[in-house]
């Protein structure tokens, strides 16, 4: 049984674990994945939360003017970071 449970960890088969979290550190469910996002206690990736501020954070696709935003400019600010 153990042998079977440690081939499955971190798999699509694993109904317990999730497998994003566990494969890339995210999952797009959040705080609503029926899994559990486990936590590494040691990992080769450092994650600096919050370090990207998209230009429209606030109010989306508008500047602090109140004018549009074109989504390419949002995107050739993002690829320059």
């Amino acid at each position: 049984m153990a042998k079977h449970l440690a081939s499955i960890f971190g798999t699509e088969k694993d109904r317990v674990n999730c497998p994003f979290y566990f494969k890339i550190g995210a999952c797009r469910h959040g705080d609503r994945c029926s899994r559990l996002h486990t936590k590494p206690s040691v990992s080769p990736t450092l994650l600096l939360s919050n370090m990207y501020q998209q230009p429209d954070m606030i109010n989306p696709c508008v500047d602090a003017q109140g004018n549009p935003i074109d989504p390419r400019k949002i995107q050739d600010h993002f690829e320059g970071l």
